[in-house]
């Protein structure tokens, strides 16, 4: 009796065995394997900046010739270069973006109209009221942006977050975390940006903010045709006509809401993010 349940349970096992064995053969997908040494040369950061899920689907997609090593913006030159070579392909050319806070308006500057007392997050601040900052539009300054970053690339320093540029992949974890949508990613070497979304025209919004932009136009008539205009009530650059900026659009602005970021102001971005940071 045992003997016939013993080679019972073995026949079935034996029956299984074979079925999957067949599904193994006919389910097979074959992957290249310069999939996996790809991937191992990658920073593996998975920060989503290629527009990818993660540096696994980025390897496949290089392996594949549909993306470049160059698109891994986390990665060094070395790294594209090795890849490239590795693959026998060109390195490419890939345009590096990075964080930018639409706001300048820092606890020196912009006043607070309460006191918020309550989950210290400015998702759930913005959810009181819009939080207890004057500028409806401004910065809460209670760090969700720095929480969500993986890259240690924000700090927070005097109420506002600053973003170190070396260490930003332009994931968009910050874009996503902040309940004023007050960040953008912008390429790199962008030099003109606007430090203010508030959309009050005039003087009126010095009142809550000594830094945001009155829409004087001033900017409108010292840049290129087309590149900046104030009809929605604040300062909106044109980013088709971004290569067209140079520094004079910026030169009578009243408030310093419109600001050139020189190779100094990325220094000082550098050493505000270090300091605030240690």
């Amino acid at each position: 009796m045992m003997l016939t349940a013993v080679l019972i349970v073995g026949g079935v096992g034996l029956v299984f065995a074979i079925f999957i064995a067949l599904a193994n053969r006919q389910l097979y997908v074959w992957q290249d394997p310069r999939i996996d040494v790809v991937a191992s040369m990658l920073p593996n950061a998975n920060c989503g900046a290629c527009g990818l899920p993660g540096c696994r689907a980025f390897a496949e997609q290089a392996v594949q010739g549909i993306m470049k090593p160059s698109q891994c913006t986390v990665g060094s030159d070395d790294v594209h270069s090795a890849i490239a070579g590795f693959l026998g392909v060109e390195a490419g050319a890939a345009l590096r973006r990075v964080a930018r806070l639409q706001c300048a308006g820092g606890c020196d500057v912009a006043v607070s109209q309460a006191e918020y007392r309550g989950l210290a997050t400015c998702a759930s601040a913005a959810a009181v009221a819009g939080g207890g900052k004057g500028c409806t539009w401004g910065c809460l300054g209670l760090a969700d942006c720095e929480v969500v970053c993986d890259y240690d690339a924000i700090v927070m320093s005097n109420g506002l977050p600053v973003v170190d540029v070396a260490r930003c992949t332009g994931c968009g974890d910050c874009v996503e975390a902040c309940p004023k949508d007050l960040f953008t990613l912008l390429p790199a070497g962008d030099h003109l940006f606007v430090q203010c979304k508030n959309l009050l025209v005039g003087d009126q919004v010095l009142e809550q903010c000594k830094v945001a932009c009155t829409a004087c136009g001033k900017c409108v008539q010292d840049a290129a045709p087309g590149l900046i205009s104030v009809a929605s009530g604040v300062a909106v650059l044109n980013q088709e006509l971004i290569a067209q900026a140079d520094r004079h659009a910026v030169e009578r602005c009243p408030t310093g809401a419109i600001v050139w970021l020189s190779g100094a102001q990325f220094a000082r971005e550098a050493s505000l993010a270090g300091s605030a940071g240690t």
